[in-house]
Parts: structure tokens; sequence; C-alpha cells
């Protein structure tokens, strides 16, 4: 065991350290198809009114409201995509359906139930006003209008939105290509019982869904070994064509760990230990050609929750998100919270709605190896340094992971 030459970062101080040393990856033209969860690089701007055309909303018949009502004659049809020819003539009505084109000359469309038809006539309410159920060019968007702001994710609506304006393809952010590794001799396949002093290497899975949840495209590179040569040799060749290497395990102080070692000699440590429980010795470099690589602890909470606090913000930078954190929300401490000495804390928590709030309750146990502190919380909790902690009964802000059902 080595003393560490690393200082002892606060989280927050480390935090920002990341995102300053992040940048954001070029942007690429991507079929529609494949824009859904991708983030806009450019402002999305209506090229034209839509609807693009007055459009009836219902079943019915057009009219004109200047003809007063009563019985009109039937004239034609107007379906979706197959407009009437000509205008509507005075003493008319055009059968419609939910889509057609108004016909010219006409200003407003009776449900067809509130008419009463016969032998090509139509007896319509008198005094139908002029401008319901369709409609008008321009409603849901006008010519000009910002459609989706650059920075904003695409999700359903908006790339329903982009197809119905006529774009086949967006210009959005590429996704960050990230290396994903665990090390330790100790570690064995899921599947495989493990022997003596033996462990199932879990973090990969945790770490890869974690990933896949932020927007990375993942390569698998497996476990590493505890041997410098080989260990270099993997990482080097996973960085060819990667933006981000992610490294489990092998970052602490032991002769056996040997990420920040090898990170020193293929770039810059900036960071190799964090004010911060669970998550010690995270680590962070930057290497050459702006790629990125953080280093995890070993300990599944330790792991996940450095991955919550700097990895995944900075990859949501990467992909050209305005908002990078998580969303916020005020909770009851409904426990008292006690932070670790002279670290900040993120205390895992279940969330249960109360009297029109949200009250935090504590996983249990909140070790850095016990994963179900994790599997079940709904929040992380900052304690801050010190004695004092958290009061039970006390408002704090809390780092919204979901929310209960």
């Amino acid at each position: 065991m080595r003393a560490s030459t690393y200082p002892l970062v606060d989280a927050a101080e480390a935090a920002a350290l990341v995102l300053d040393r992040t940048l954001i990856l070029p942007a690429e033209d991507v079929p529609l198809a494949g824009c859904a969860g991708r983030v806009l690089a450019d402002d999305l701007i209506a090229p034209a009114e839509l609807p693009p055309f007055p459009a009836s909303a219902v079943d019915g018949y057009a009219i004109r409201s200047e003809d007063g009502g009563g019985r009109l004659r039937v004239v034609g049809e107007s379906a979706a995509g197959r407009p009437m020819a000509g205008e509507l003539p005075a003493g008319g009505a055009a059968r419609i359906l939910t889509g057609g084109v108004l016909p010219k000359g006409a200003d407003t469309v009776v449900m067809v139930e509130d008419v009463e038809q016969a032998d090509g006539w139509v007896s319509v309410p008198v005094g139908f006003p002029a401008g319901h159920n369709f409609h008008r060019p321009g409603d849901d968007l006008r010519k000009g209008e910002l459609v989706v702001a650059r920075g904003e994710p695409l999700g359903a609506a908006e790339v329903g939105l982009a197809a119905a304006l006529g774009f086949p393809r967006l210009r959005v952010h590429r996704r960050p290509r990230v290396a994903l590794m665990s090390t330790g001799d100790e570690l064995v396949p899921v599947g495989q019982t493990p022997g003596p002093g033996q462990v199932v290497d879990s973090n990969r899975w945790a770490l890869l869904a974690a990933l896949g949840e932020a927007g990375a495209a993942v390569t698998l590179l497996g476990v590493a070994p505890d041997r410098p040569e080989p260990l270099r040799e993997l990482v080097v060749d996973a960085l060819r064509d990667h933006d981000v290497l992610v490294t489990s395990g092998g970052v602490s102080v032991g002769t056996h760990d040997l990420v920040k070692p090898l990170l020193e000699s293929l770039g810059e440590v900036h960071l190799g230990r964090v004010r911060l429980k669970p998550g010690k010795p995270f680590t962070f470099a930057t290497l050459p050609s702006d790629r990125l690589a953080f280093g995890l602890p070993g300990f599944p909470v330790s792991s996940l929750v450095t991955f919550e606090v700097f990895v995944r913000p900075a990859l949501r930078k990467m992909q050209g998100f305005v908002r990078l954190q998580r969303p916020r929300l005020p909770v009851r401490m409904g426990y008292e919270a006690k932070a670790a000495g002279d670290r900040t804390e993120y205390q895992r928590v279940a969330l249960k709605p109360e009297g029109g709030e949200l009250v935090a309750l504590s996983t249990g146990s909140q070790s850095s190896s016990r994963l179900m502190s994790l599997a079940g919380a709904h929040a992380l909790v900052r304690v801050p340094p010190g004695d004092s902690g958290i009061p039970a009964g006390a408002v704090v802000e809390a780092i919204i992971l979901s929310l209960p059902t």
C-alpha cells in the first residue's frame, strides 16, 4: 500500500473542473428515424405554416355561414388528401371528413351529429356561426416560429413536428463513444461461479445501463488484467476510436491499482481523490485529442454515485444538452442524516408522498458495497461535511433519480 500523492478536492469543485474540461462533440446530419433522444445542434425553425391549409377538425358539412343554415344542397365532398374542386356555391354544403381541406367559400363546419341528411340535401342549424370546427393555417405553427431550440432533446412529439414540417434529416450532436472496462483479477463474468476470493463483475453491467440511459454508445472491453502492459495495450487500442474511457476499480492506492499510473503516462490526471462519500478515489484525466478518462471506484455504490455526480453531466455536455444535471426537488427529511466527517456524502433515499410533499426515507445501510441502497432509491440527498448533518424534518434539495409511483 502506498500513500496517495493526490490532494483531496471538494466535490463541487471537482464536478466543475470535469465540466470545464469537457467539450461538446461535433454535429452530424442524421435521418429522422435515428433522431429520437438526440440533441439538436441548431434551432429548428418552421419553414411554413402548420397546418398549411384550413382543415376540418371533425366529420360533418362545410357551409357558408352567410346562407343562414336551414336546408342546403350537398354539392361535393372534401376528404383528407382529396379536396373538393372549385368553390362552394351559395346555398350549398360540402360533405367534409376530418383533415379535409375547407372548400373555398366555406367558413365553418357543422358536425355530422348536428345535421339531418336526405336525398342529397342536408338540414343544418339556422344561424350557425362562422369559424367553427376547423383548424386555420398556422394555428399550430407560424412560418419562422421556433419549434425546438438547440440543446433540447428530441422526443416523440419533436420528431413528429420535424416530419410534419418536411425535415427528413436533422442536425444533432454526435453521441459520445465510450469504452467501458472493469479491472481486477478477482472478477469473474456473470454466470460463472466465483472461486476463493473472487466476485462477480456486476459494475460493468450497472455502468452499461447508466451509460446507455445517459445517451452514450458503449463498447464493452471486458475485465482488464492487473498487469501494467496488457492493461496499457487494451486502453491505448480502445482510445483510437472512442471519446471516453470509463473504468471501474483499480483507482485506489494498492500495489495492483494501476489505472492512475496508466492515465498519468497517457495524459494529465486532474483529479485523483475527491472529498466525497462514497467515491473518494474517483479519478479524472484528459487524454490527447480531447479524450476523457474516468476512473470510478470498484465498490458498486461508489461507482454509480460518482457516475451520477461527475460522469453523467459530462456526457450530457458532450451531446449538447442545455440542462446537464438531473432535476432537483425539495424534500422533507424523514430521518436524521449524518455526514462522513470531512467529506460530502450523497445518501440514497426513497421518496414517499405525504401531505402534499415528498418525504425522504433512508434506504438502509449506506455502505459503499451495498448496491441495495441504490436499487430502491428515488433520489440522492447531499449531506454537507461536518458534525451538524441534516435533522429530521428539515427541507432540503434532492437529486431526483426517479419518482415514486
